[in-house]
């Protein structure tokens, strides 16, 4: 971004004297304002920002929910208040602040098209706060004047999201000047309205407990309307290959794949995927990278293969091993220490960390096929999110759709982009030679005839809700925002994996405070424990754990 230059005198000098001799204060040279920022620049950087935003809310979901391993013994000491000062600082300073700059250069200059973009990744970031911390500063925030904003409650920010999508929605069929740098949709601003109604319907499904008839109309009219994400409006962030400065890969894939180590995958995601029914999901090859095809028999590698179970966990759940397939990983808030394993671990997959597609051929880290190189993506919002969300809304809300066929659609698109996406990369070859698409298709049809029949034997909304939450996790490999907004407002999926140790402390309702937030702003207040909720979760406590 262009910076105002600042007279090299008044920098050597630090201070310029008036005529009344009194002290006069440069304009900030860090910081944004509309004459000294170019539009496209900005929002460049906006849409950069809104990615690391969301990757860093995702990651702690999909730990939350059991996805990937959580590497602590409690969540206490997962969860520090250091351990989100980047994310607020990227929020507060960064995006929010360059927002605020851009919709006033694009209000000036009638850049609409910019301002849509703007504001519905201002709303998004909001409502993704809100879901994180609950109470959180906005009104007061981006005024430069005042260093101490006060938070705001929880509805009122999101009541100033769905303010900004109806606006974005406005700015998208309007006339406008300029043309974007569009990362996302390349200008498309059909797709972009889509997503703008499919963040209401994300909206007001949140609030459905707090809200039940008035997220029931508001859904309704979103299905009238009928123009929300379908099949090709996937909204995700594409990453690059190149490990130059900046490093455009995907975290997953730079953190793991090229030396091995790194995350430990959850034992009770894959189990899921590979045992519970019977038969693998059609995705778990696409999800995981399997470095070795059997169980290690050394306890110096994997210390749990010699114990018995925790006698805290229920007799039917998962330990240790997921199958005998050589599925490695951890189990639930399991922070033993490193073992030589890295070499053999499961990794993150083709979908979407963009590293290799899982063909019965399992090869170490490292070596020669680096296969896509790290150019994964991030899935933000896909068709089948609002599938599942409808199928929700149907069966708790009773708006309009079936929510078994719902649930079929959902899984059947999550399947198919998972393997369409995957078939873009240079993994294609592989997955063809090794899976056909009529062997393919098989698969997907054998998955799918299972759930239904597990839908239909449940006889309650409880039991139906069960089924239907799960798959709906399993389709959010890569997403953890969402999983964790899920598991708070349905449960599901119930019965998770406990923590390793009987006591591992309260389950986060909400993410504790920074402490560059409460440390620096007289009037933040710490929250007493994990048990304060965000204010559309008036589930019970000890709901979830």
């Amino acid at each position: 971004m262009m910076k105002r230059k600042i007279n090299t005198l008044l920098l050597a000098l630090g201070v310029f004297l008036v005529s009344s001799c009194e002290l006069d204060y440069l304009e900030n040279p860090n910081a944004v304002t509309e004459s000294s920022t170019d539009a496209d620049f900005l929002l460049n950087n906006i849409q950069l920002s809104f990615r690391n935003i969301f990757r860093g809310v995702s990651d702690s979901g999909q730990r939350l929910t059991r996805m990937v391993n959580q590497g602590a013994n409690t969540y206490e000491t997962a969860y520090t208040p250091t351990s989100y000062d980047g994310l607020w600082s990227n929020s507060y300073a960064g995006i929010l602040a360059d927002i605020k700059v851009l919709k006033k250069i694009a209000a000036d200059k009638g850049f609409k098209r910019h301002a849509g973009i703007a504001k519905t990744l201002e709303a998004f970031t909001l409502m993704t706060l809100v879901d994180a911390f609950g109470s959180v500063p906005y009104s007061e925030a981006l005024d430069a004047s005042n260093f101490n904003p006060k938070a705001d409650d929880g509805a009122a920010v999101y009541t100033a999201a769905l303010e900004l999508l109806k606006s974005a929605k406005t700015d998208f069929a309007g006339t406008a000047t300029g043309t974007p740098n569009d990362y996302y949709y390349a200008n498309n601003y059909t797709r972009w309205t889509k997503l703008v109604n499919t963040l209401m319907l994300k909206y007001h499904l949140n609030r459905r407990l707090i809200d039940k008839a008035g997220s029931t109309s508001a859904i309704a009219a979103l299905i009238t309307e009928n123009n929300m994400l379908g099949v090709g409006d996937e909204f995700t962030f594409k990453y690059g290959s190149s490990a130059n400065d900046p490093d455009s890969r995907h975290p997953d894939f730079a953190g793991q794949a090229q030396a091995g180590g790194g995350d430990y995958q959850a034992t009770f995601f894959m189990w899921h995927l590979t045992e519970a029914k019977g038969f693998d999901d059609p995705r778990a090859k696409y999800y995981f990278y399997r470095q070795v095809s059997a169980n290690t028999t050394s306890p110096s590698e994997m210390e749990c293969i010699t114990q018995f179970k925790p006698s805290h966990y229920p007799e039917d759940m998962v330990f240790c091993l997921p199958g005998e397939r050589g599925f490695w990983g951890r189990d639930h808030l399991d922070n033993d220490g490193i073992p030589p394993d890295g070499l053999k671990r499961t990794l993150y997959g083709v979908y979407p960390a963009g590293y290799r597609f899982d063909n019965n051929t399992p090869a170490a880290a490292g070596s020669a096929d680096m296969a896509t190189n790290g150019a994964g993506i991030l899935p933000i919002l896909l068709p089948s999110f609002v599938d599942f969300m409808l199928a929700e809304a149907a069966l708790t809300l009773g708006t309009a759709g079936d929510a078994k066929a719902l649930m079929a659609s959902g899984t059947t698109k999550s399947i198919n982009f998972v393997r369409t996406w995957s078939l873009t990369t240079n993994q294609a070859a592989k997955i063809t030679a090794f899976e056909s698409t009529t062997t393919f298709d098989a698969n997907r049809t054998k998955y799918l005839a299972a759930i239904a029949a597990q839908y239909d034997a449940a006889t309650t909304e409880a039991a139906k809700m069960k089924i239907l939450g799960r798959e709906y996790w399993i389709s959010l490999y890569g997403n953890g925002v969402e999983a964790y907004n899920l598991y708070r407002r349905t449960g599901q999926p119930s019965g998770m994996q406990p923590g390793l140790q009987p006591a591992v402390g309260n389950f986060p309702r909400s993410f504790i405070y920074p402490s560059v937030y409460v440390n620096t702003n007289s009037n933040a207040k710490q929250k007493a424990d994990f048990k304060v909720k965000v204010f559309w979760d008036n589930n019970a406590d000890g709901f979830i754990n």
